[in-house]
């Protein structure tokens, strides 16, 4: 039974990720850990002007953690109402020391992380995608779902191959988790960034050997340009929701194009979920 984890904000419960990782679990009939970055020094509230602007701060502040603790706890709650209306194994775990190495840690025991692109776990403003999602893409122990805000049904899996081991490693993780998938359409989408009119797919005769095996029917699609450029484009041209198959998230020298900000390009461009992984 595979082992997925939804990672939640208990003071943003995100439902979008509760959405993503419910059809998931169920699709594979495997089992969903909750896990509740309940970090013990994160607040929702202000700490900073609690102590310089109320005459007995120690009062507020206990009346403050307990509506957080309230707060944090319905989100578990709505978790588990939700895993038991759909009939999917689940466990909770409620993690309080620091959040980005609990979920690194956690990560070395899972198949599967699915978390919201726009988790940050502070008070602070941040980009997209957040330091804390930064970090933890660098150093994961399993492959990791990025989903949008939005829940929408998958309407087919494309998959970014470059011909390197890390992007045919990423699709090698995508088989072992989603055997189940093979009832979308599936596509193989690569980039010829040379001026080569010639230029075939990389490893083509074997790529396609290794689809016809694990996903049937998959079609292949080799575009022209620059690769991000080419990506973003056909994928919003598409207008399908799309599950993204990634390769490397760290640049690595043996890829040409599924370098570090490949995954951040996509974030910010599109609302579509991403499948990460790397060795």
């Amino acid at each position: 039974m595979k082992n997925f984890l939804a990672v939640f904000d208990g003071y943003k419960f995100n439902k979008s990720t509760l959405e993503y990782a419910l059809q998931i679990t169920k699709g594979c009939n495997g089992h969903l850990t909750g896990v509740f970055l309940d970090t013990f020094f994160y607040h929702n509230y202000n700490l900073s002007k609690v102590l310089k602007t109320v005459s007995n701060p120690d009062a507020v502040m206990k009346e403050l953690n307990e509506k957080e603790q309230l707060q944090r706890d319905e989100s578990v709650y709505e978790f588990q109402r939700a895993c038991d209306h759909v009939g999917v194994s689940y466990s909770i775990h409620r993690d309080t020391s620091v959040a980005l190495y609990e979920l690194q840690y956690e990560s070395m025991f899972a198949d599967l992380i699915i978390i919201n692109e726009r988790e940050k776990f502070t008070r602070a403003e941040d980009h997209l995608p957040s330091g804390f999602l930064k970090e933890l893409l660098t150093d994961l122990q399993c492959p990791v779902l990025v989903v949008p805000d939005q829940f929408k049904e998958l309407e087919q899996v494309v998959m970014l191959y470059d011909g390197s081991p890390s992007s045919l490693y990423a699709i090698k993780m995508f088989s072992y988790l989603f055997d189940h998938c093979n009832t979308l359409p599936m596509q193989v989408l690569s980039v010829n960034e040379t001026a080569d009119d010639a230029a075939v797919i990389p490893g083509s005769v074997l790529i396609r050997d290794f689809t016809d095996k694990h996903f049937p029917g998959t079609s292949f699609n080799l575009l022209k340009g620059k690769a991000e450029e080419q990506i973003l484009t056909y994928l919003i041209s598409s207008n399908k929701n799309s599950l993204v198959v990634l390769g490397a998230y760290r640049r690595s020298e043996f890829s040409r194009w599924f370098k570090h900000s490949l995954a951040d390009t996509l974030m910010q461009g599109l609302d579509l979920p991403l499948f990460i992984a790397h060795h």
